[in-house]
């Protein structure tokens, strides 16, 4: 058994989740002030854990760190691509060829690089919204044109609107479509038949297709994730990312898996992306990946009880919020329309009002108003002490 009801102080290690938030979330310098003091925040933004990353993946480095020499360092050996491929290939009854795996710092700066090397400059990247941010960002950062199709959204279940998504893919400058599976931020795990739609969509459009699966590991317990890779088997312009970041709380070690399969694409990338890995980091990955199983089905039953009390919570003392169990990522995705107006500053209301750090709408791109994204891996006291102040906050706010 693991402690997942662990506190664990992250004041003074340089971490983005307590020292960032300013930046971040208020685009504000160290001068900003709150009427909480920075300890006093329940943390419920930036999508990594409050959990201790498992023991076996902090053996895996101290064995590394035993070698003691961290000069420059690729991923050579077999044994990654084994551990990488055996773990897709036990969970989700798909694996991918040694050629194809490239090594990056992250799947943002893999995103950054592959719009560049896909799309011409008068051509557009396609993704559904509400959106994880930085696929427009990779869009804008390479100055090329985004284009939305929106989620069609159903009391709280998203779905695709095919026949906008159709549309919208048959035009000859939108060659890139940047796919989130499981999906960010409403937690969708694309059915198969989804799945196979979009693909249809996809090869008659000849488009290129990034399957950004970061957080396919963290799925309820009774859902299964089905690779896009797996779906469409022969289809050359497919590039997929995953890594172990999200999964086992890594994402300062900084390292990403990418699996290309165009040979032209791959030697572009070869060519131009600089890339050292972290000699620990490796040794994290590939120990998570062969070795952390058994924690990651301990953490999936215990976030499966948190959102489960969310919802109680929420029935209870903010019934006109309309959520769902995400059926994916820890990341709980709220409608709270029925209490505020379309243009309210959410972020900034919870930060003052309740001490709470979290994510609005704001940040998803578009199709999103009204909502916020709470951050459920954390402790059970953690979660609870934020429910209560979230909901006083609004119902003060409702009776004043």
């Amino acid at each position: 058994m693991y402690n997942f009801n662990e506190i664990i102080d992250r004041r003074h290690t340089n971490a983005m989740n307590t020292d960032g938030f300013r930046d971040y979330i208020f685009h504000a310098d160290e001068t900003m002030t709150f009427p909480y003091k920075d300890e006093e925040f329940i943390r419920m933004w930036v999508a990594d854990m409050e959990f201790a990353t498992p023991d076996v993946v902090i053996d895996g480095m101290r064995e590394r760190l035993d070698k003691r020499i961290f000069g420059y360092t690729r991923v050579f050996e077999k044994s990654y691509y084994d551990a990488l491929a055996d773990w897709c290939m036990r969970r989700y009854g798909w694996t991918f060829d040694r050629k194809e795996l490239v090594m990056s710092n992250g799947i943002i700066p893999a995103l950054y690089e592959l719009v560049e090397y896909i799309c011409q400059p008068d051509e557009k990247v396609l993704f559904m919204t509400p959106s994880y941010a930085y696929f427009k960002y990779a869009a804008d950062f390479n100055k090329r044109e985004y284009v939305c199709s929106d989620l069609k959204n159903d009391e709280g279940r998203y779905s695709i609107d095919f026949e906008d998504f159709a549309k919208k893919a048959a035009d000859g400058k939108t060659t890139l479509f940047i796919l989130c599976n499981p999906h960010n931020p409403s937690g969708r795990v694309w059915t198969e038949e989804e799945l196979r739609k979009m693909a249809d969509i996809i090869e008659k459009n000849q488009m290129w297709v990034i399957s950004d699966e970061i957080h396919c590991d963290l799925l309820r317990r009774n859902q299964e994730h089905i690779p896009m890779g797996k779906v469409m088997p022969d289809y050359g312009r497919l590039i997929t990312c995953m890594a172990p970041s999200k999964t086992f709380n890594l994402a300062g070690m900084m390292i990403s898996n990418v699996m290309i399969r165009d040979g032209d694409l791959r030697n572009t990338w070869l060519g131009r992306h600089y890339n050292f890995d972290n000699p620990l980091s490796v040794a994290a990955a590939q120990a998570a990946y062969e070795k952390g199983e058994p924690w990651l089905e301990e953490l999936r039953a215990y976030l499966d009880d948190n959102f489960r009390l969310v919802g109680e919570y929420l029935a209870e003392h903010l019934p006109r919020a309309k959520y769902r169990v995400s059926e994916a990522t820890y990341l709980a995705w709220v409608d709270l329309n029925d209490y505020f107006a379309p243009d309210e500053d959410l972020p900034m209301f919870f930060a003052y009002k309740a001490g709470v750090l979290l994510e609005g709408g704001n940040m998803f791109v578009q199709n999103s108003d009204g909502f916020i994204r709470l951050n459920l891996a954390c402790p059970k006291a953690t979660l609870a002490e934020g429910l209560r102040r979230i909901c006083e906050a609004v119902n003060t706010k409702h009776t004043l």
